[in-house]
């Protein structure tokens, strides 16, 4: 009777784990634990937070895995589905979405989901797959069609209206386009017309921000959050409140910080969303200029070694993809850190990693998994 040996556990996990690009994975655990170090004291007053982002976070590793096991290739597949399958279910939302504040945003379909979120993920996926297909041939026309698919999510959403994840889709698809080769002559006008618009703004804040001037576009609240921007002063116990208190922790904090559990803006719940939106302040008010660095650190490598996978991508599906996915975070950071500081208007974008938040924790899983497939597929091209 022949025996056949098992081999050990950890030989049978190797080929799962070779592929995995440890820059990356040492960025993460950096990000992941000042997380639950910054959660454990910003939620230990707010019920079971703490270990509901744990389980989150776990949650998001999880899926992160499982995703960094399918092939590119693969991916390319699931984008028409995946973005038909989010339009259509923004359209649901439209029609027989679950309303709370004045917001469209959740669908009932056996649990309540929010699928704006899948459209982080879906629209660049399918930006990325439809420059893959022109790749070679590309023409002005490609380039429309690729803002047309843009806008559909981003119109939906703003429509809903949840500002802050419209402007995080169009912010992805535009990285995909702008990979893809979008003639810098485009580019610089727009540039220009945003610093000349921004400039004028602020010029005319007083005349602009009276209450019987209405803006094109923008709804009456969110005219309210960029006047607030321009001089929270003016309204310090109401729409001024949150960059307000943002700022005071931030600057209590010192370089070196109170201390661990020792911010009093933050335990004496002076810091609204202190859990998620506004979690910065809470952890710059504990922690100071120090540990900011030290997080921005982790944010940066994360990023850059984002953009190494993408500049070393096999294909242009996976190059655009990687750079896309990069830059996302890129914003997430650069957005929260700016409204909580001040320098930015007031929306609803989370910080990854540290802000609590079970959809946002499973987009920014499903967002390095799509990373770690690409590099994994980079290294079994050299090899």
């Amino acid at each position: 009777m022949t025996v056949i040996a098992r081999a050990p556990l950890l030989s049978r996990l190797k080929p799962w784990l070779s592929g995995f690009d440890l820059p990356l994975l040492l960025a993460i655990g950096w990000l992941c634990g000042w997380g639950l170090l910054c959660m454990y004291s910003a939620g230990f007053d707010h019920g079971t937070r703490f270990v509901d982002h744990a389980r989150n976070m776990a949650l998001g590793l999880g899926l992160m895995f499982i995703v960094a096991q399918v092939p590119p290739q693969r991916l390319m597949a699931v984008a028409i589905p995946l973005y038909a399958a989010g339009v259509a279910l923004l359209l649901a939302t439209a029609a027989f979405g679950i309303t709370k504040k004045g917001a469209t945003r959740w669908l009932n379909v056996g649990i309540v989901i929010q699928p704006s979120e899948l459209l982080k993920i879906a629209t660049p996926l399918m930006l990325a797959w439809w420059f893959q297909k022109r790749e070679g041939i590309l023409r002005w026309p490609d380039f429309i069609a690729a803002f047309g698919l843009l806008l559909l999510p981003f119109l939906l959403i703003a429509k809903q209206p949840d500002l802050g994840t419209s402007l995080l889709v169009l912010a992805a698809g535009l990285y995909v386009i702008f990979f893809a080769g979008l003639p810098w002559k485009l580019i610089v006008p727009a540039f220009v017309l945003a610093a000349a618009g921004i400039t004028a703004l602020v010029a005319s804040e007083d005349r602009i921000c009276e209450p019987d001037v209405a803006w094109p576009v923008l709804k009456e609240y969110q005219k309210h959050r960029v006047c607030t921007l321009l001089d929270p002063s003016k309204d310090p116990l109401g729409k001024g409140f949150h960059i307000i208190q943002g700022e005071i922790a931030i600057g209590s904090g010192g370089v070196t910080g109170k201390g661990f559990m020792q911010g009093t803006q933050t335990h004496l719940e002076f810091i609204p969303e202190r859990t998620t939106d506004f979690i910065f302040a809470a952890f710059g008010e504990e922690f100071g200029l120090a540990g900011a660095l030290a997080l921005m650190a982790g944010f940066t490598a994360l990023i850059f070694r984002g953009l190494v996978i993408a500049s070393d991508a096999p294909t242009l599906f996976s190059r655009l993809l990687a750079g896309a996915v990069t830059l996302s975070f890129f914003t997430y950071v650069f957005v929260n850190m700016g409204m909580v500081s001040g320098i930015l208007p007031v929306v609803g974008v989370p910080l990854p990693f540290i802000s609590y938040g079970g959809t946002a924790m499973v987009t920014l899983g499903l967002s390095l998994g799509l990373l770690m497939s690409i590099a994994r597929a980079r290294k079994l091209v050299k090899t």
